[in-house]
């Protein structure tokens, strides 16, 4: 029988290398898996590039990663936030390296490496220095620019409930990128505030098929999942 859980953070990111490429889910801190971050810099591993939609917020999850110098390049579209000092003092200092995305054109370079599309096409950022030294073409009378497909080693993302096979639903704006990393990256791990039994879960719910994750951590549970008649029992 498959079943993708394990007993806690540090087991889901143990493998993880120095050099590897991580998708992390976030939108500021909506839908942030901070434990599974948490877990990656007591793990050790560095020279990382991540791809996110900003550069961590505060001093905690993706900000105490690049605070602790396990990050070598952020993919991003908001590298400054209000709250994100970590990062602007990194860059200043010369110890990380910044590729900057418009956030829609971040989002489709990842559903396209999800998807199998090496590269394709788009209006956004032609004319300015994000768009020099790649190809451009002409469709219909617009000028485009060549974008490639964005993949990773592996991806973090965080759900509210989630079933042993991996199946995954999201609470409201936390979803945002998760589900297109989930498709994106070789290994997908998801902290999750609950774990429910099979067929717990409408299938009309679910956002991430459980074919896209490999790895499913049990964080908390939360109250809103927390029904002794859906949820799994003993599951360490």
């Amino acid at each position: 029988m498959i079943d993708k859980r394990f007993a806690d953070p540090s087991a889901a990111v143990r493998d993880i290398g120095d050099g590897a490429t991580i998708m992390v889910g976030g939108f500021g801190e909506a839908g942030s898996p901070v434990e599974l971050i948490d877990a990656l810099i007591e793990q050790g591993a560095g020279d990382l590039t991540v791809i996110s939609n900003n550069a961590g917020s505060g001093t905690t999850g993706l900000a105490a990663l690049i605070k602790a110098g396990r990050v070598a390049k952020m993919i991003c579209s908001y590298p400054r936030s209000a709250d994100s000092e970590v990062f602007a003092e990194q860059y200043r200092a010369g110890r990380i390296g910044l590729e900057l995305v418009p956030q829609g054109t971040l989002a489709e370079r990842i559903r396209a490496a999800g998807a199998g599309i090496p590269a394709f096409y788009t209006p956004t950022a032609v004319g300015t220095s994000l768009a020099q030294g790649k190809p451009h073409g002409r469709f219909d009378d617009r000028e485009c620019v060549l974008e490639h497909a964005l993949g990773a080693d592996v991806a973090l993302i965080k759900a509210a409930a989630a079933d042993r096979h991996g199946n995954l639903v999201y609470s409201k704006t936390a979803r945002n990128f998760a589900p297109l990393m989930a498709t994106a990256a070789e290994t997908t791990i998801a902290q999750t505030s609950a774990v429910v039994g099979l067929g717990s879960l409408d299938p009309e719910a679910v956002v991430t098929p459980g074919i896209f994750v490999d790895r499913v951590v049990l964080i908390d549970r939360s109250p809103q999942w927390l029904d002794p008649s859906r949820s799994e029992t003993g599951w360490l």
